[in-house]
């Protein structure tokens, strides 16, 4: 954007009007002046996640507290810096600069976590779209130092998603602790999540990686780069697992990522597993919290068994995943629509029929 650019003084933004229920009002909303040490962003897109659907309907039992009405939502955030706050010149950008908004809209960067790398359990975090003005508006205020830089060469329809898709899949893919040549199980391989994990895991990983999904996702599975569709209406509990044994000679595969809400995907998994597999829990359900089926320790300790999960990930992985998508390696299904349309996305979404990721283009109407 032009450094000379006027910020209006309100904005459009999508609303969550009634919590508990999917329903999303576009609003005139006050444009936020930057603070010290932030940036005021004027947002040209931004991913929708499941993630917003479970914290617009309340049904994300782990949160501490029930979103309220008038949140804005989204946290997937793409554009361009409008304005710097006070000393933000320090984390070196400037006016015009292209950055990102991750779900982590910001970290201390001092506790104990995240001097670790561990920026998705920051004991400080502010959460984008949950009590923290999100992604779903035309501007948006982040900390300069916790802006994630964004190739200009990067469309932006595939730039969003990889602020929390893919730094999410990644930081999944590289916690399973699987190596290239092996195989690779998504659950849920046809969602936004899922489509993003098996492109990076088949084309930046080089994972053998086999799909679960609905047969209707099928074909996107497969074009993101999976090597075998496994549908998951046509399997029981107990065959899907040998379904994958079958199709990995017997032995089973290094890593299970549950990138799906699905309780009953998890219970699935394990049984998935070879020797020394690790089961990466990505995907959080909805409603009451429920164990993991199948998590018998005698069997954990005979097959040395991991389960690890993986709350997004750090910057590091953010800057890496931004890098093989500007490669090319990343590819899967998305398209495009305006903020009026996001109720309509919503309920396609909560009705299970999306396939790959729905970015808002906030130049469309």
């Amino acid at each position: 954007m032009s450094s000379t650019e006027t910020v209006p003084k309100t904005h459009k933004a999508c609303v969550y009007s009634e919590p508990g229920k999917c329903a999303i009002e576009i609003r005139d909303v006050e444009t936020p002046e930057p603070g010290p040490g932030e940036v005021l962003v004027k947002l040209t897109h931004s991913g929708v996640c499941h993630s917003d659907y479970g914290i617009m309907m309340n049904t994300w039992a782990h949160l501490p507290a029930p979103i309220q009405a008038g949140q804005v939502g989204g946290h997937e955030g793409l554009g361009f810096i409008a304005k710097l706050g006070e000393g933000a010149e320090n984390a070196n950008l400037k006016v015009g600069d292209r950055v990102g908004i991750k779900w982590i809209a910001s970290a201390c960067l001092s506790c104990p976590p995240c001097t670790e790398g561990m920026e998705g359990v920051c004991v400080n975090q502010r959460v984008s779209g949950y009590y923290t003005p999100g992604t779903f508006q035309q501007y948006v205020v982040g900390p300069a130092n916790y802006v994630t830089p964004v190739p200009s060469s990067l469309p932006g329809e595939i730039a969003a998603p990889m602020l929390c898709a893919g730094v999410t899949t990644y930081a999944a893919l590289r916690k399973s602790g699987a190596a290239a040549g092996q195989w690779v199980v998504i659950s849920g391989a046809g969602g936004g999540l899922g489509t993003v994990a098996t492109s990076l895991g088949a084309h930046g990983m080089g994972f053998r990686i086999i799909g679960i999904d609905m047969p209707a996702k099928r074909s996107s599975v497969l074009d993101s780069g999976a090597e075998h569709f496994i549908d998951a209406s046509a399997f029981d509990d107990e065959a899907i697992g040998q379904e994958v044994k079958r199709i990995t000679g017997g032995e089973g595969a290094a890593a299970v990522i549950v990138a799906t809400s699905s309780n009953r995907a998890y219970g699935q998994a394990i049984p998935m597993l070879r020797f020394g597999g690790t089961l990466v829990c990505v995907g959080v359900p909805e409603g009451a919290p429920v164990p993991i089926g199948n998590a018998f320790p005698a069997h954990f300790i005979a097959q040395q068994l991991k389960v690890v999960g993986s709350a997004v990930g750090n910057r590091r992985e953010a800057k890496e995943t931004l890098e093989m998508a500007e490669r090319g390696l990343v590819k899967f299904p998305v398209r495009t629509v305006g903020m009026s349309k996001l109720q309509s996305v919503f309920e396609d979404l909560g009705e299970g029929k999306l396939i790959g990721r729905t970015v808002l283009d906030f130049t469309l109407e």
